[in-house]
């Protein structure tokens, strides 16, 4: 597979919908000293934590801190291989909600290989669970107790410098554009929780998740701006994007609005989320 692919598959991660968890009831491992972490933002905050030399491998959608890089690349968060999980000898396996599929998770049940499940929600009191629980899950609640509460802090107030916005946006998040085929962002995704923390509006409410969208709802919609990760290969350019019928037609195409943000900033909903939310407020406010 090549590396594009990879780029494509970990970023697609950040944009699901979360599905149930499939992990063992297990809270914590504190005595682990060989952890698999499947999910970007978790392997994040074992950094921010301090117990990175606790982990032994990662997930391809743990692309942050850099130093993450250099640990091997067990695959896909949704696509588990268990051959290359089992392959590092863990002996913990810190899960993000959505992680599989269910027969990769049954074949690590039954390697006996402790499995810990790790909240996702999209919002600021996600992250601070988040962060609660894979601090529990290593034995280092103190910590995480701390680590949450700078967190807390930090995106509450980003989300109030936000919300003190003049003019409430009107943003519509494409996920891709292929041969002209909109795919936007409705409500419960990872897109939909950074907009309203941003203090816009998601102009796709009436559905849920991902969803391929007619060139009349886009018209309806009327979105001020686009908002689009920062990617090549499920993006498109800003000439490809505003000659598009339909979106030529609404005020953020009249305009050439689009803002592009690095996909796992953007919507990863871990350490960095504060940054990104006084980002795209601020890139939201500009004339």
């Amino acid at each position: 597979m090549s590396s594009l692919s990879l780029t494509a598959l970990a970023l697609l991660a950040f944009v699901s919908m979360p599905l149930a968890s499939h992990a063992n009831e297990v809270e914590t491992v504190p005595n682990a000293q060989r952890v698999v972490a499947v999910g970007g933002s978790i392997t994040e905050i074992v950094y921010e934590l301090g117990e990175q030399k606790r982990l032994v491998a990662r997930d391809s959608t743990s692309l942050y801190p850099q130093e993450a890089l250099t640990l091997p690349d067990i695959g896909y968060m949704r696509q588990l291989p268990t051959e290359g999980v089992m392959s590092v000898d863990p002996d913990a396996i810190l899960l993000l909600d959505g992680s599989g599929p269910p027969e990769a998770i049954e074949v690590l049940k039954k390697a006996s290989v402790p499995l810990v499940g790790i909240p996702d929600r999209f919002s600021r009191e996600g992250i601070v669970e988040k962060v609660k629980a894979v601090g529990h899950a290593l034995g280092v609640d103190a910590k995480a107790e701390a680590l949450a509460a700078k967190l807390d802090a930090e995106i509450a107030s980003a989300e109030k410098t936000a919300a003190e916005a003049k003019e409430k946006k009107r943003v519509l998040f494409i996920l891709s554009a292929p041969g002209g085929k909109i795919m936007a962002s409705g409500q419960g995704t990872a897109a939909d929780g950074i907009i309203a923390m941003a203090g816009a509006e998601n102009v796709m409410s009436a559905f849920k998740g991902y969803k391929q969208v007619t060139d009349e709802a886009i018209i309806t919609a009327a979105p001020d701006m686009i908002l689009m990760m920062d990617r090549g290969d499920h993006g498109a350019s800003d000439e490809q994007l505003f000659s598009h019928p339909a979106l030529a037609e609404t005020p953020a195409g009249k305009t050439k609005k689009v803002i592009r943000m690095e996909g796992t900033y953007l919507i990863g909903f871990g350490p960095r989320t504060a940054g990104a939310v006084r980002d795209l407020a601020a890139a939201l406010a500009k004339p």
